[in-house]
């Protein structure tokens, strides 16, 4: 994968948007809209059936809804134009003022931005590990950890 490429999946601050439930483009959104067409509209039929065996299928319902959620998904990321990203941030404009992509290649890194505690910290940790190894390859290292 190119540089290039990694610019459309992370976030300049370092998070994966690709691993997000809300990216247009994620595997959430793929995964979510592959296991609504396998089970399809007849599952409805058959977790009543399973409801009496296991009364959790009761709510299967309610499990519809949420993948249903998961696969509308349509946020465009921080670089895109539909952002809806839950964290509230400056570096989506931040990165464009400075003329980087990531904060890491800003020559005010680490500045004293919005992030605070774990948070902070967290942004921090990202983009030393993609100074130390490269963007490419922190992405690909990113593609293996659980995002939640």
């Amino acid at each position: 994968m190119k540089y290039e490429d990694v610019l459309k999946h992370l976030a300049p601050c370092g998070l994966d948007c690709n691993r997000c439930a809300e990216f247009e483009h994620g595997n959430i959104k793929q995964l979510s809209s592959d296991l609504l067409q396998g089970l399809s509209n007849n599952y409805e039929r058959l977790a009543e059936i399973k409801s009496k065996r296991n009364p959790i299928f009761n709510n299967y319902a309610y499990f519809k809804e949420i993948l249903i959620s998961f696969s509308n998904a349509s946020c465009s990321g921080c670089r895109g134009d539909n952002v809806q990203c839950l964290i509230s941030c400056t570096v989506k404009n931040c990165h464009k003022e400075q003329g980087v992509d990531f904060c890491f290649q800003c020559n005010r890194y680490p500045c004293d931005n919005q992030f605070t505690g774990r948070l902070r910290d967290r942004w921090i940790n990202m983009n030393n590990r993609m100074k130390e190894v490269g963007v490419v390859e922190y992405y690909h290292e990113q593609k293996q950890v659980p995002r939640y």
